[in-house]
């Protein structure tokens, strides 16, 4: 095997050779924004793949791994099974989410996925709270590459490797290829990940290639969002309990494991009055909207009524995006910024916003 399929920056590597355009030119988490000079809108696209270079992988293993974790996450990980993958918060002690994961098991190790660019703190955070837990954390970034396929054409692409699909959301498979999850669908279309070493997916790719458009990571990001699946990056650490980004409601909480930081907030957000604010899906009239952005109602223009959580372009003069807020507020007209910002326009999330029982 040579370097160039046995590292990261071979990924790179490699994509460049199949004319990816990266948002930078180091890192290599750089987002990859294209393929080839005249690349088809991604969201203008029925089946395709998407290199995710923008996220990060850690590799916990050791006898208490998953009783460590267990302790740490919002969801029940000592009975996580290997054939299913789920969401997981980590919280702060006041129960404001620091991280989202996808995470899975295998015989090799429990996997957190997470952006790469809170990976580094988020990790060294972990691993202050494993004293004399017998786990070990590591970054597994450099051994696996990561690949989204969505829309009705995977089953045919993905059938050398994966003759038999993920049934459900959430459901998990893994072979000698590597692993294959099955994630919320987005608009009725499946989507699915695949983790594998970078060889594997190198090797892999002019198959896939005949039934899928190699796209921008944008065209995988915004597939969450219409799956309505939040994830916490940067600017929106320690603002939102989990119940506010609806992350209950999508598999993320388990309100009967035992404690972990912040589970008593957690709690009595879920279980003391009615919810009132959740994340809502909205398009908004500027492609320029991102994540931690303020959202103000009109009716009350001097305090903020809620925030964005994730947002990505969809044209030169519109977004999509998760948006929380107040749910009174949304009776109102919602702009974004200020009072006067651009217009927010609501649409239906693919679950219904159900209070807490």
């Amino acid at each position: 095997m040579t370097e160039m399929t046995s590292s990261p920056s071979g990924w790179r590597d490699f994509l460049a050779q199949q004319g990816a355009r990266f948002d930078a030119e180091s890192a290599d988490q750089a987002d990859v924004i294209g393929f080839g000079s005249a690349s088809p809108a991604p969201q203008s696209l029925e089946s395709f793949m998407a290199p995710l270079t923008t996220l990060g992988l850690i590799a916990v293993t050791g006898e208490d791994a998953a009783s460590f974790l267990h302790g740490q996450l919002t969801n029940d990980v000592a009975q996580l099974d290997t054939g299913v993958a789920r969401l997981a918060g980590y919280c702060s002690p006041k129960g404001r989410l620091l991280a989202t994961f996808l995470m899975w098991r295998d015989e090799q190790a429990i996997w957190l996925q997470l952006p790469r660019a809170l990976q580094p703190a988020i990790q060294k955070r972990l691993q202050m709270f494993v004293m004399r837990a017998k786990a070990r954390l590591a970054d597994a970034s450099p051994e696996r590459a990561m690949l989204g396929l969505v829309g009705p054409a995977t089953a045919n692409a993905l059938a050398q490797w994966f003759p038999v699909l993920p049934a459900a959301p959430y459901d998990k498979i893994d072979n000698s290829h590597g692993t294959l999850i099955r994630l919320a669908d987005a608009v009725d279309s499946p989507r699915y990940q695949w983790i594998a070493p970078v060889d594997i997916l190198t090797t892999a790719w002019p198959e896939l290639a005949r039934h899928l458009s190699p796209t921008a990571g944008l065209a995988w990001r915004l597939s969450e969002i219409r799956a309505g699946v939040p994830g916490i990056v940067q600017a929106t650490q320690e603002q939102f309990v989990p119940q506010m980004i609806n992350f209950e409601l999508i598999g993320g909480v388990n309100f009967k494991k035992g404690c972990y930081p912040g589970q008593e907030i957690v709690a009595r957000s879920q279980y003391l009055g009615k919810l009132k604010r959740r994340t809502m899906l909205a398009t908004i009239a500027s492609s320029q909207a991102h994540a931690g952005q303020e959202v103000f109602a009109a009716a009350d223009p001097g305090q903020p009524c809620g925030m964005v959580v994730n947002a990505e372009a969809l044209d030169e003069g519109h977004a999509l995006a998760l948006v929380e807020m107040k749910l009174a507020a949304a009776e109102d007209s919602v702009h974004l910024g200020a009072a006067d910002g651009p217009a927010l326009h609501w649409h239906a999330l693919p679950y219904e916003l159900a209070d807490p029982q």
